[in-house]
């Protein structure tokens, strides 16, 4: 593992942190000002939508100025920008917290997630590209694992700063104290910028062209290309069918992320009958849910060796559980009704196991168990069971970006850098769907547990995008069954 994809994945650390601690503030802004569901899943459609402004920002400022601006500017000048966006929105949880104004705290995270569509554009096919394609997507998963890390402190960190010790029995949240750890997160946001500005890593991706190659050509180290792209000669990255239908894809799939997380907190205080205040250590087991996935699937970048990665396939989900464990457990949290949940885990392990690394057959079966664990959220009547299962749900979700993104930039050439940013511009579906589910959660309509449905429809989508890219990519002579078997 090289210093420089290590200096990488450590942006992805805070846009987990953040996305994370956003179901967080979600409650804790709905009983403090009295807002509606769907009024309080507005801090998720700020963040998000901020995705696609950025995302849009940079489109027309690359056709605007004749080339694209990565490009033009370099990777880590990009990277080192897009942190100092996000470092100037955290300022802005000063006057939000003292005053307790929501509509000051969303425009912050507008801000924030304006820098982090630029990093996002740049810092994905980087960790795609710095090695091996292969094992690209498995580069991708460790970044993710990385990611969530930060998402399994941020809810924990944040519960602490709103509502003091969890030891105290404190239910009343302190709004004002929201501003510390945002302002020593900007902090750390110039910190990074100014050590990517000094790093080694690349300020341009390596592009290849696809051409004929016969059986006999081993002299490619990408995967296996048997013909032509047919789809080479275009001009315009959207008309690459694998990446407009990955653009609804990650849409989709960020939405049933956030949404499923953004509503848990609702969904714990009224079948559970949790305070808001007690919510935070389930809320941390969702994202944590993401790591242990995420972790599982990164196993194998780190050896070469089928056994040490079968058993690092096995060890690694469970130190990334130790890990939620561990955290709770410090901050004083009850952590005894979270050890059931290494039953599930197993399950997990096996879907992995049954991918082989294959970023396609990975997307279609944890897709269709996001589908069963949403199910059983919703049919069971023990409101245990249905919490754990759609806390499981981030499981499921874990690959499944580095699965899509994968398979939507494959074969793009020079295309892709552009086809990264329009699949950036896609993650508004976090902010779009959540605020569906919030609005659909209405007692009136579906009802909170009910309102997951859109969380199945969302999953069915990418169990079908997962089946028709295999089939794109095929007949553009791009194979991931060659030679991408991890286990």
């Amino acid at each position: 593992m090289s210093r420089s994809i290590l200096t990488l994945i450590s942006v992805f650390f805070f846009w987990g942190f953040v996305a994370a601690s956003n179901d967080i503030l979600i409650p804790v802004f709905k009983n403090e000002l009295r807002l509606e569901q769907w009024q309080s899943q507005l801090i998720s459609f700020a963040f998000y939508i901020a995705y696609t402004v950025g995302s849009v920002i940079y489109y027309i400022a690359s056709a605007s100025t004749g080339g694209d601006l990565l490009n033009r500017m370099g990777y880590r000048n990009g990277i080192a920008l897009g942190l100092l966006i996000s470092a100037a929105g955290t300022l802005l949880f000063i006057p939000a917290a003292n005053t307790a104004s929501f509509n000051l705290m969303i425009t912050g995270l507008f801000i924030v997630g304006l820098g982090f569509s630029l990093q996002q554009t740049a810092a994905n096919p980087l960790a795609i590209n710095m090695g091996d394609p292969k094992k690209g997507s498995q580069r991708l998963s460790l970044a993710g694992g990385i990611n969530n890390i930060g998402t399994t402190i941020g809810p924990v960190l944040v519960s602490l700063a709103i509502f003091g010790s969890v030891t105290a029995g404190n239910a009343k949240a302190n709004i004002e104290n929201i501003k510390t750890p945002y302002l020593i997160l900007g902090l750390a946001f110039v910190i990074v910028a100014l050590l990517f500005k000094f790093s080694s890593i690349p300020d341009k991706i390596p592009t290849v062209e696809h051409h004929d190659v016969t059986d006999d050509d081993k002299t490619l180290d990408r995967i296996a290309v048997k013909k032509e792209n047919r789809y080479s000669d275009l001009g315009h990255a959207l008309r690459y069918p694998q990446l407009w239908l990955g653009m609804v894809a990650i849409f989709v799939y960020v939405g049933v992320e956030v949404s499923t997380g953004g509503n848990l907190g609702a969904f714990l205080e009224k079948e559970m009958d949790l305070p808001t205040d007690r919510v935070a250590p389930f809320v941390s087991l969702f994202w944590a849910s993401l790591m242990i996935g995420r972790w599982t699937s990164a196993a194998g970048v780190f050896s070469g060796d089928k056994n040490i990665r079968t058993l690092l396939s096995v060890i690694m989900p469970y130190l990334a559980f130790g890990l939620f464990l561990a955290i709770n457990y410090i901050v004083g949290n009850d952590i005894g009704p979270f050890y059931y949940y290494a039953g599930v885990i197993l399950v997990l392990i096996v879907a992995d196991f049954m991918s082989k690394g294959n970023p396609a057959r990975q997307l279609l079966i944890f897709s269709l168990m996001g589908i069963i664990a949403l199910f059983t959220g919703m049919l069971s009547t023990d409101a245990r069971v249905s919490a754990y299962a759609f806390i499981s749900v981030g499981l499921f979700c874990s690959t499944l970006w580095p699965c899509i993104f994968t398979l939507a930039i494959s074969g793009l050439g020079k295309y892709t850098n552009q086809g990264s940013g329009f699949l950036i511009m896609m993650i508004m579906g976090g902010g779009f769907i959540s605020l569906l589910q919030g609005y659909l959660a209405d007692d009136g309509l579906l009802g909170i547990k009910w309102s997951y449905l859109v969380g199945v429809a969302c999953f069915a989508y990418l169990a079908f995008y997962a089946w028709k890219a295999k089939h794109i990519l095929l007949n553009s002579g791009i194979n991931y069954d060659e030679g991408s078997s991890r286990h």
